[in-house]
């Protein structure tokens, strides 16, 4: 090997040891600036971008209990970039995380000191590094509530169907002991029948609940004539208004139309109908009254009956929930009817307010958006052509030529 071969590879081994020892100065130098940011609270590239992006409570949280960052949906519960962790037990799932595992727990969280509501969340701690540990919140008090309905629905139907189940067992018990007697036969029998009606409208309602809780939205749309739904209404429950001794009024507006399903607002309007008419003394009036009001349908049906407390209001729309427990056990009331209005108006995009005063009556109003009468298109009158002129024999030739 000659000089000159020599010297370009002294050359190129010093160029290697050179650049070696530059990445070695400068991989010191940056773990150098990443140990003196953990130090002063830098949050660690991208984890603040990543923060913004989330939908749930975060927060970055040094060894201290220190919050450095935050997600937008952090402070609702209290937690603010600059201050301390203030719940203890997010304080003890960040400590238990720090040993370098991802602690997961759910807890109940007050939002705020002088705040006594009470949210269950379920909080997750990961370590991202030495001194930091990621923290995430998620709110989970919308799925317990709609649990805790769906178990309260369960609890009350089965109490509900418990009534006229063990009354048609025992009737059928009875209709077999008085096999020999007629009469008393006859009695039972009917007794049976009226139970096994409230059973099936208990049922039917129940059902109906249940598919208007279910449904995002309405499956059958079209043009609805509120004069339509009022006269069937009105007509299905002509029978028990005239057993109660009920006058039924019909007044307002005519010729509105809304947009939804036809079935589902009648027997929304019938089920206040038949709660005005049950609650309504002997000799009284139940008014439908109908008009429009800036873009809206109001359907206000008012009695002249006992009225409701007013610590009653808020809860009359609650399923199976009954203000006069008495009557509505003599009238066969399931509990559900206004809850079925509540639900039924809702999907319809409107509302429902009452007004209410004891032993000055109640009424319920239907508020509902008002839509345009639908367009009827007349029928083209097609122009009727006229018969063919017969021609034969000789005038028929005369005709040809």
């Amino acid at each position: 090997m000659d000089t000159t071969q020599l010297a370009l590879l002294a050359l190129l081994l010093g160029a290697i040891i050179g650049a070696g020892a530059s990445l070695i100065v400068f991989a010191a130098l940056r773990s150098r600036e990443r140990a003196e940011r953990e130090a002063d609270g830098t949050v660690p590239d991208g984890v603040t971008a990543v923060l913004d992006a989330m939908d749930d409570a975060a927060a970055v949280v040094d060894a201290s209990g220190l919050v450095l960052a935050t997600s937008p949906s952090a402070p609702w519960l209290g937690i603010e970039a600059g201050a301390n962790l203030e719940h203890v037990g997010l304080r003890d799932l960040v400590r238990a995380a720090r040993a370098g595992t991802t602690e997961t727990e759910n807890l109940r969280l007050v939002r705020g000191r002088m705040s006594a509501d009470s949210r269950l969340v379920a909080a997750r701690a990961t370590r991202v590094s030495e001194r930091h540990t990621l923290l995430i919140v998620r709110d989970l008090s919308e799925q317990e509530r709609l649990e805790q309905m769906r178990h309260d629905f369960i609890a009350n139907t089965s109490h509900e169907l418990k009534t006229p189940v063990g009354a048609v067992t025992l009737l059928a018990e009875a209709i077999e002991l008085a096999a020999d007697d007629a009469a008393q036969v006859r009695s039972f029998t009917a007794r049976l029948s009226a139970e096994a009606d409230r059973l099936g409208r208990l049922t039917g309602r129940i059902m109906n609940l249940s598919r208007l809780q279910a449904a995002d939205e309405l499956t059958s749309v079209g043009d609805v004539a509120i004069d339509e739904v009022v006269a069937s209404a009105i007509e299905a429950h002509a029978v028990q208004a005239d057993s109660a001794g009920v006058e039924l009024v019909r007044g307002g507006d005519r010729g509105l139309y809304v947009r939804g399903d036809t079935q589902i607002l009648k027997e929304a309007v019938g089920n206040l109908i038949a709660n005005a008419i049950a609650y309504s003394p002997r000799g009284s009036r139940v008014g439908v009254g109908v008009r429009s009001v800036e873009g809206v349908v109001e359907l206000a049906v008012t009695d002249q009956g006992i009225g409701i407390a007013e610590s009653d209001q808020q809860r009359v729309f609650e399923r199976f929930y009954r203000a006069d427990q008495a009557r509505s056990r003599r009238t066969g009331g399931s509990g559900l009817g206004l809850s079925i209005v509540k639900h039924a108006v809702s999907r319809h995009g409107g509302e429902v307010r009452l007004w209410s005063q004891p032993d000055r009556g109640s009424t319920f109003t239907v508020r509902l958006p008002l839509s345009d009468p639908p367009v009827i298109e007349t029928p083209v009158k097609k122009k009727k052509r006229r018969p063919a002129t017969v021609v034969a024999g000789a005038d028929a030739k005369k005709g040809l030529q």
